[in-house]
Formats: structure tokens, C-alpha cells, sequence
């Protein structure tokens, strides 16, 4: 997957593409494997970097949604539940099991979620994780070793999945290549074009060579998430709202906050919210908040009282409490709901994704999760195709493998999230004494992957790396920092960029990279 060949082919495209998608996370990405492997001449524009946006910024979990459960959304966790079943099937090296306990610390509260746990099974079928079951005080702590102990009668044990999200959206990328597609970052989509009131392209500009290029395609397709509202404006200028934009919050903490075997899930929090806190690459994720937003920056950041709420939760299931110089890292993400009115409570907002088409022929997915991305881009591509007039051909994602695929990836250690290309990646660290180092104590990345990202996986700058080929900005962005001058100096030469881009990296990064910090560093 190389930048400068994707661009040769824009260049070199006589006629219209079938399908021009704007947006490069879960959504857009998914529409491109779908659209490219149906047959269509696909391409997928991301004004940054591929899962720059919400689709880095998840929980890291694939799940059905038991609070949607909760919610009596029954369809949407079938769904959820099926397309969980899919992804593990399709993308093992990425997602796997997960045991989640549900503390007890009331006497209803084991039978009134068991029975609701059950059922979740029962919807899962044959795409089940495991059973759930209720579990004793013992049982509880050999799971939950640093729960809080205080009250606590036993719990419930249920089964979801887990994954590394921005991971997952570049083998996407790989996936869509492989399939015929042209997929290019750092490439914004600056207006639509028409005639006699319809779409037929888009105007997009390179941000790295700052060329533009007028594109014509049978049909675009808007799945920029958050930022739907200002595509469809390009559109119509008086197009109304459709997103509602909520933000949560995680802090990242080191393992020895929760060193047992499994996770724990709060079913219902102050804010309505379900609480997790989650085992992932050997540190802890905690989160999520919902908090109604009006503004969709690209670098969304915590706000204070999220900040207080995490930790102050946090530290009523654990029995070590978490600090704010113990957060490793914090990070924001921004929801893309799908308003059904006035609603202020953005938790009980649709999770259901949408598909609008405008009067000129705009077709815009948006609203879901990453879990039901497959069924998304299924339903996208069957409506885009009646837009465009193309062939009818069927979906064939559900059987279809993501890039790196592999069963027993574990085996690969650090280098597990490759999956399939782990042995290439060490191949290629033995090529330079230095490239098998690791960037920082702290890190398990070795220099080699930055190699290895700026030439299969189309990383760009140093943030590309740190933040989503590896995820040392969410793991330790301190050591990220640390590491900032290394990568750097990697990939200006692997890029033949000067010594002022290196420093211009450096800097940038380590500007963006301090906004991970809760307690600043000294």
C-alpha cells in the first residue's frame, strides 16, 4: 500500500470511478472493502490519516451492546452480536475473547443481571463468546483481584470481544487495496461537483503537494462520521443537522490497577453510561463518559469534569485508586449519534446507523459503531449502487478475510497485531542491527515498524506512527515523546525529507502528544 502509486492512479483515470468515498475510518474503509470487492472501480479520500477521528478512539471492544439491551434495542443487539461473530472470524489476529465480570454488591443484583446476561447469550446463538453464569466472592477476586471488596457478594461473568481499533482500520486500508480499491490520506475533499443538479464528482486536494484535482464519480458517498453535517453543507449550504455529537472520555492506567484475568463492567453509572475497565496491551483502559458536544474538532480533548468522574468511579470498584499523575494517558473521541429531536441525553440517542440520500444524489452513512461496520457498508454500497445505475452484484464481505489474518498470531509476541506480516516485519529488523532496538523502555516497538509502516501501511508522520500504527501515544505518552526524535529521524529518511520536516515533526508531535497528559510533564 504506497501513497505515491495511489495518487498515480487518480491521475491516470480517464473516466468516472463508481464509487468516490469521503472519509477514512471504520465506515468509509468499510465501504471501500465492500465496494472494491463487489467489483467496483472504488476510491476512498481521508483529509488525514486513516482513523484519525472516532475510529482510534473506541473502548477497543467489539461487543453486542448490553446497555442497548437494557434499552430494549433488541434489533440493534442482534445485529451487534452477529457482525461481532464476523469480525472475529474474518480479523482473529485482532479481535478475541474478553471475560467481563459484573461486580455484586446489592442482592438483587446477581439475578437481575444474570437473567438480563442470558438473554444476551441466547440473541448471540451461535455467535457466542461464551455463557455467562453467576459466579461466587471467590470467584469474583480470582478474576477481579484489586476489586473492591467492601460489600461485595459475587458477580456475573459474560464473554464479549476485544480488538485494537486503529490496527483493525489500517488492515482495512491493506484489505481494500488488495481488492482493487485506491485509498489515499492527507487527501480533503474541498467541494462536490455537479451538473444539472446532481452529483458527479468531487473537488479534493492533496494536503502534502497541495494539488487539486476535480474527480468524477457514478456516485459519492459521505461517511466522514462526525463530520457529516459538514459534507452534506457542501451539498446544500441550508442542509439541516443530522448528528448530534456526544463525547467520551478513557484514561489509560498501568496493569497493576487490574492485574487478574478479566474486566470489569459497571452496567450503570451517574451519567447513564456503562463503566468499563479493561485489560489492553498489558496497561488498563477505563472509560467511557457521554457528554453532549456542540463543537467536532479534529483533536478532541477531556474535559475536567470527565476527567473527574473516571477517576472518582474508578476508584469506587478498585481497591487501589487511581491518581492523576498514575494516568498514563487520556484520550477523547466524538460519537457520531444520529439525532431523533431536541434530546439533550445523548445516551439514549440512536446508536442505529442512517443512510440519507439528498435531492442531488449525496448518499451519507453515518450514526452505528465500529462492531456493525461490515452491515454498514453492505447497506451503503446496495444504495449507492441504485444511485449510480451500476450492475447489481452481490455483498461477499461476510466470508471475506482481513489483511493479516491469522489464527494463532499470539505466537508472534509484541508483533501479534501483524498477524501474517509479523515474520516479514522481523525479516526486515534483522536487515539493520538498529531496526530490532525498541523505540523506548517502555515500549514494545521496535524501530523496524516504523520502516515497515512508512512502506506497506502509508504512515506519513511521526503522529501516524505513534498514535495509530503502534499506540504508544495511548500506552505511554511520555515514552512517546521520548520516542518522538527517533521515529522521526527514520522516516525522514525512509520519506527523503529534509532535517527542518524532522524537527517540524518532532515538535508537532510532542505539542499534540502533551494534550495526552493529565499532570504536565516537568
Amino acid at each position: 500500500m504506497n501513497r505515491e502509486e495511489m495518487i498515480r492512479r487518480i491521475e491516470s483515470e480517464s473516466g468516472p470511478w463508481d464509487l468516490v468515498i469521503v472519509g477514512g475510518g471504520a465506515t468509509g474503509l468499510g465501504v471501500a472493502i465492500d465496494g472494491a470487492s463487489r467489483g467496483y472501480s472504488t476510491l476512498l479520500l481521508e483529509q488525514s490519516d486513516f482513523a484519525k477521528g472516532t475510529s482510534s478512539r473506541s473502548t477497543k471492544l467489539v461487543h453486542g451492546g448490553v446497555r442497548y439491551l437494557q434499552q430494549g434495542n433488541v434489533s440493534l443487539v442482534l445485529e451487534a452480536l452477529k457482525e461481532r461473530g464476523l469480525l472475529r472470524r474474518n480479523a482473529p489476529h485482532l479481535v478475541h475473547n474478553l471475560a467481563f465480570v459484573v461486580p455484586n454488591y446489592d442482592w438483587w443484583e446477581g439475578p437481575f443481571y444474570g437473567v438480563g446476561l442470558k438473554l444476551y447469550d441466547l440473541l448471540a446463538g451461535k455467535h457466542g463468546f461464551g455463557p455467562s453464569k453467576n459466579i461466587s466472592l471467590e470467584k469474583t477476586l480470582e478474576y477481579i483481584p484489586t476489586i473492591e471488596t467492601q460489600g461485595l457478594r459475587g458477580g456475573v461473568i459474560y464473554y464479549d470481544g476485544q480488538f485494537d481499533d486503529s490496527r483493525l482500520a489500517i488492515n482495512m486500508a491493506q484489505t481494500a487495496a488488495e481488492q482493487g480499491a485506491t485509498v489515499v490520506n492527507y487527501m480533503g475533499v474541498d467541494g462536490l461537483l455537479k451538473s444539472e443538479g446532481f452529483i458527479r464528482g468531487v473537488v479534493a486536494r492533496d494536503n502534502e503537494s497541495g494539488r487539486e484535482y476535480e474527480i468524477a464519480a457514478r456516485a459519492v458517498i459521505n461517511a466522514t462520521g462526525v463530520f457529516a453535517d459538514q459534507v452534506r453543507r457542501l451539498d446544500s449550504a441550508d442542509a439541516p443537522p443530522m448528528i448530534a455529537p456526544s463525547q467520551g472520555i478513557h484514561i489509560v492506567l498501568d496493569r497493576d490497577f487490574l492485574p487478574g484475568k478479566g474486566a470489569i463492567m459497571v452496567p450503570h453509572t451517574q451519567d447513564g453510561r456503562v463503566l468499563f475497565a479493561t485489560p489492553w496491551h498489558n496497561r488498563v483502559v477505563v472509560g467511557t463518559t457521554d457528554t453532549a458536544v456542540t463543537e467536532t474538532p479534529l483533536e478532541p480533548l477531556p474535559m475536567a469534569e470527565e476527567l473527574d468522574f473516571l477517576l472518582s468511579h474508578t476508584a469506587q470498584y478498585l481497591t487501589k485508586d487511581p491518581k492523576p499523575e498514575d494516568v498514563l494517558s487520556m484520550f477523547a473521541g466524538l460519537r457520531p449519534l444520529v439525532s431523533m429531536g431536541d434530546d439533550e441525553n445523548t445516551a439514549a440517542i440512536s446508536r442505529d446507523h442512517t443512510i440519507h440520500i439528498s435531492a442531488s444524489g449525496l448518499v451519507t452513512i453515518t450514526g452505528g459503531k465500529w462492531t456493525t461496520y461490515r452491515k454498514m457498508a453492505e447497506d451503503t454500497v446496495d444504495q449507492a449502487a441504485v444511485i449510480a445505475q451500476l450492475d447489481e452484484r452481490p455483498c461477499v464481505t461476510k466470508d471475506l478475510n482481513i489483511h493479516g489474518f491469522h489464527r494463532n498470531a499470539v505466537q508472534f509476541g509484541d508483533l501479534a497485531v501483524y498477524g501474517s506480516d509479523a515474520r516479514a516485519i522481523r525479516a526486515l529488523a534483522r536487515q539493520e542491527p538498529a531496526w530490532g532496538e525498541a523505540l523506548h523502555p517502555r515500549l514494545t516497538a521496535i524501530a523496524g515498524e516504523v520502516v515497515w509502516a512508512v512502506r506497506h501501511e502509508m504512515a506519513r508522520t511521526v503522529e501516524d506512527f505513534l498514535a495509530r500504527r503502534t499506540r504508544a501515544l495511548l500506552l505511554d505518552a511520555r515514552a512517546s515523546i521520548a520516542a518522538a526524535p527517533t521515529v522521526a529521524a527514520i522516516m525522514a529518511l525512509e520519506l527523503n525529507r529534509d532535517a527542518a520536516w524532522r524537527q517540524e515533526q518532532i515538535e508537532t508531535y510532542q505539542a499534540l502528544a502533551a494534550k495526552y497528559l493529565m499532570v504536565a510533564a516537568p
